[in-house]
């Protein structure tokens, strides 16, 4: 396994989209000389956050990892943050786009939480492009208790400093399940909390984008409960038993809409899976890249 400490991508760079006038950033772990795996981001995360699991998958496979438009790396390593809308979809895009400057035809999409979004719509849109795709606590029709949830935070968002420093508690309390948060509460999450709110704070515009962006993932299926089942490429659901961003038995309908679907709850643990549980879900995801189906 390699040593996260000493991991630097092979190939990086920023792609110009939308007629030159914005930049993604991506980087490529390997050769390319393997099946490709490409780590989607959550909401606040950025490629950096990948670096202590990435020994989970590379180098048996090339990784690829991009920023979303609002996901702010170091200098140098920055997608564009402008205060406009986003589009998920056009996220899914530029995927694509990565794919075809690093020479990559076709790719296995891990998406956790926000990225599991993304990785619907790629799927979705580039069905030839799509060896599998793995989900976490994700969902892919409109449910009631995750749009109060997403109201609730952007009005945290849009409520001031003193306000936003409060969600960063409150969500931190949400986040986890009870074993995890009961490891790394006090200093470790305290740090945590404090490195998220120093990131966003002044760019809280960043979180509103992104959350909006959900508003016509929803809309669309609203129109069309069933758009996710164009999905063809096999489905894996790593879902927290504890997740209660995303509870588990909404979780559970997707393979209700992607009926090549395999759906493994992972026992305490939140909505962050593969943090929380480690071994279970990166053993899952090596086994179901390696077979490319569900009855791995």
């Amino acid at each position: 396994m390699a040593n996260a400490k000493e991991l630097i991508p092979d190939l990086s760079g920023k792609m110009k989209v939308e007629n030159n006038t914005r930049e993604i950033y991506w980087e490529y772990f390997g050769k390319r000389e393997k099946e490709v795996v490409c780590l989607l981001n959550g909401l606040a995360m950025d490629t950096r956050s990948w670096m202590t699991v990435l020994p989970q998958v590379y180098p048996e496979f090339d990784v690829l990892l991009y920023n979303y438009f609002g996901q702010a790396g170091p200098p140098g390593q920055e997608s564009s943050c402008l205060d406009e809308p986003y589009f998920i979809p056009k996220f899914a895009e530029y995927l694509a786009g990565v794919m075809d400057i690093v020479g990559v035809k076709k790719i296995h999409i891990m998406g956790v939480s926000y990225g599991g979004f993304v990785a619907a719509d790629f799927a979705r849109l580039f069905p030839e492009r799509t060896l599998t795709i793995t989900l976490s606590g994700i969902i892919l029709q409109r449910e009631m208790f995750f749009q109060i949830y997403q109201d609730l935070s952007l009005l945290f968002y849009r409520s001031g400093d003193k306000v936003f420093e409060v969600y960063t508690h409150y969500m931190y309390e949400k986040i986890f399940g009870q074993n995890f948060a009961a490891r790394i509460y006090g200093e470790t999450m305290e740090k945590m909390r404090q490195n998220f709110y120093a990131r966003y704070n002044p760019k809280k515009h960043c979180l509103i984008r992104l959350t909006e962006a959900q508003n016509p993932y929803f809309a669309a299926t609203d129109e069309n409960p069933m758009l996710y089942s164009a999905i063809k490429a096999p489905m894996l659901i790593l879902a927290g038993e504890e997740d209660r961003t995303i509870p588990i038995w909404v979780q559970r309908k997707i393979p209700s809409i992607v009926p090549d679907t395999r759906f493994i709850p992972l026992p305490e643990c939140g909505h962050l899976t593969y943090l929380e549980q480690p071994d279970l879900f990166w053993s899952n995801l090596r086994a179901f890249l390696r077979a490319k189906k569900t009855d791995y």
